[in-house]
């Protein structure tokens, strides 16, 4: 492994701290000479002029400034030899050195070399150069690697990523199932590569183009694809990058970016999930963000202000345009809003020709049927979807994708993995009948959508499934339609209580009761059919900067609330009395279709059909209006 210097050198800046410090306490330069003379004993400077007196004291040697002495003495106390002592002289002592004279002492005195002063201002300077040193080599590796401590240097800096000609790999051939707004961007493209086409009959060049729709339908897609085709200079940012803990930092990065942005004109600027810095001011508990308020408002001004911002196209996506400010989105900021919605039965087609380019698919394989029964699947899931069918494939080692690992990949796309089939038991009979219950009357009602699978394998948190084809236009829904939704939700719980009896009725028909309340409710309060008569009690859209619980207050009296409970009460309580006669007519066709079902766990919707006009003339279907 190769280690560079710097690297090296962090690493290493303990130890040298830790060795200099040793090397301060123990090892620094001291007095070699009274080292050299160091005396086996110690004596008191009284004890020293008694022995003066006594003419004991041969010798005396001065060291450190006249403050330490060391004494060559003789006498009886010394066992009559020559030792050398140490004295502590006193600070001022001028008598001492007159009677050393009298007393015929040999007297020598050794001046402090200045070797001390050096290495203390050595010392001093040593370890702040050392951290100065340290903390530039940090600074400069952070500004190298774009993060870290270097980048409080650089809050008010555009965090946006600039391409001069972004080499996305993207173009509009590689963007299908939103036809519509990839004409819009064309326009924009032509007036970037072209304006005199436009400014010839005096069109302007649009400001800046929202996108708007749910997650996964394509709208950073979309924005690659421009970059690829415009080839202009192409910047790119998140929302959220503008807003910081520090009120003023994201209207400095604003600023920052459309002045990179007004030196590259003609460009364009990608801003991505906008909500995030776009949502509207003075809202929330507590009321508004300082710093993204500011922020916005310095987009706002720089969009359409005083100066304004002539040949900067700005595009903006978000799955949120309920939240964002007014002032945003008026003509003149963003002057086109582009919607891109899940797309249509030719837009998934063209979809999956799209992602099926790079894919080993079978020839037997119809991309029309898959996009068929993909209804209200998005560009990201239907990516997904061939996707997990290639893992799929590769992992039961074949080398061409089959309409089997495709049925798979759906079945795991909506309803999780596949989970251990169920033994043979009561309750395996019991899921059996459930999920019987549920497909027989969804067939035989007049409007609801055909049986597509009737499947005992568990996925998800489900034990057993039941699929049905939904139509493609889900804008509409009809009374007879919901109505049969209702009782075909309903035919599960039906089901479990004519074989088994109400005291064997079991819990697995509570998300089923959920979609029946939740649907018989919308019918009386915002749908306008019950006898209460054409009134929407109840708003769909709550308020997204508070909690459900704050925001739904009632609109209408208690009176109205009664009469509500007893509409949905009636509905459902009609719906499950009638899905317990459909399921008391047919029982014998239910009783043959659960043994099948236990037998091959999965029935498709053709089979399920075929079996079931064996018995039942299909076309004279049941048809209930309440």
């Amino acid at each position: 492994m190769k280690i560079s210097w710097k690297t090296l050198l962090l690493w290493s800046l303990p130890i040298i701290v830790v060795t200099f410090f040793i090397w301060q306490g123990f090892l620094a330069p001291t007095n070699n000479e009274i080292n050299n003379n160091i005396a086996s004993s110690r004596m008191t400077y009284g004890r020293f002029l008694e022995y003066l007196d006594m003419g004991w004291v041969k010798r005396v040697d001065i060291y450190d400034g006249g403050h330490t002495a060391i004494v060559e003495a003789i006498g009886p106390e010394l066992g009559n030899r020559v030792q050398k002592i140490r004295v502590e002289l006193p600070a001022s002592a001028p008598e001492l050195i007159i009677k050393l004279k009298n007393a015929n002492v040999d007297l020598d005195a050794h001046p402090a070399k200045n070797t001390g002063a050096l290495w203390n201002l050595v010392g001093n300077l040593f370890f702040p150069l050392l951290l100065v040193s340290g903390l530039a080599l940090l600074f400069r590796r952070s500004n190298n690697s774009g993060s870290g401590p270097g980048q409080a240097m650089s809050f008010g800096k555009s965090k946006a990523l600039f391409q001069m000609e972004a080499k996305t790999g993207i173009i509009f051939d590689d963007v299908a199932g939103v036809d519509e707004a990839k004409e819009e961007f064309q326009e924009v493209v032509t007036f970037l590569k072209q304006p005199e086409c436009f400014t010839a009959v005096g069109a302007k060049i649009p400001k800046g183009v929202l996108l708007i729709g749910p997650p996964g339908t394509g709208k950073t897609l979309l924005a690659k694809a421009i970059a690829g085709e415009a080839s202009v200079p192409f910047f790119s940012i998140s929302g959220s990058e503008f807003v910081e803990m520090f009120v003023g930092v994201g209207a400095s990065r604003v600023r920052d970016l459309f002045k990179k942005a007004k030196e590259n004109a003609p460009c364009i600027v990608f801003i991505d999930e906008i909500d995030a810095v776009g949502r509207q001011r003075g809202t929330g508990i507590g009321g508004g963000n300082d710093e993204r308020e500011q922020t916005l408002n310095q987009l706002l001004t720089e969009m359409d202000g005083f100066e304004g911002n002539t040949g900067i196209i700005v595009i903006a996506a978000t799955n949120r345009a309920d939240i964002l400010d007014s002032a945003l989105l008026r003509p003149g900021r963003f002057d086109r809003q582009v919607s891109v919605d899940v797309p249509d039965f030719n837009g998934r087609l063209a979809i999956l020709k799209v992602h099926a380019k790079n894919k080993k698919v079978d020839p037997h394989v119809s991309l029309s049927t898959i996009a068929r029964r993909t209804p209200g699947f998005s560009g990201a899931d239907l990516a997904n979807l061939l996707n997990e069918a290639a893992i799929l494939t590769a992992r039961r080692r074949k080398r061409t994708i089959t309409i089997n690992e495709i049925d798979t990949s759906i079945d795991r796309v909506v309803a999780g993995m596949e989970g251990t089939p169920l033994i043979d038991s009561k309750s395996k009979r019991l899921i059996a009948y459930h999920e019987i219950g549920h497909a027989i009357i969804g067939t035989l009602l007049q409007n609801h959508e055909p049986v597509q699978k009737v499947t005992l394998i568990p996925r998800g948190q489900a034990r057993g499934l039941t699929w049905f084809t939904p139509s493609d236009d889900q804008s509409l829904i009809s009374r007879a339609q919901i109505i049969s939704r209702i009782m075909g939700a309903l035919g599960g719980r039906a089901a479990e209580e004519i074989v088994f009896g109400d005291a064997e009725v079991t819990t697995g028909a509570s998300n089923d009761l959920q979609q029946v309340t939740s649907m018989a409710r919308q019918m009386v309060t915002r749908f306008g059919m019950s006898n209460i008569g054409p009134l929407s009690l109840e708003s769909e859209t709550t308020s997204p900067f508070l909690g459900k619980s704050m925001s739904s207050n009632s609109e209408y009296s208690d009176e109205i609330a009664i009469k509500i409970d007893f509409e949905v009460k009636k509905i459902v309580k009609i719906c499950h009395n009638k899905a317990l006669e459909i399921i008391k007519e047919n029982r014998v066709i239910i009783d043959y279709l659960v043994d099948v079902l236990i037998e091959k766990e999965t029935i498709d919707g053709n089979e399920f059909r075929e079996i079931i006009s064996e018995y039942t003339n299909i076309p004279e279907k049941y048809q209930y209006y309440i």
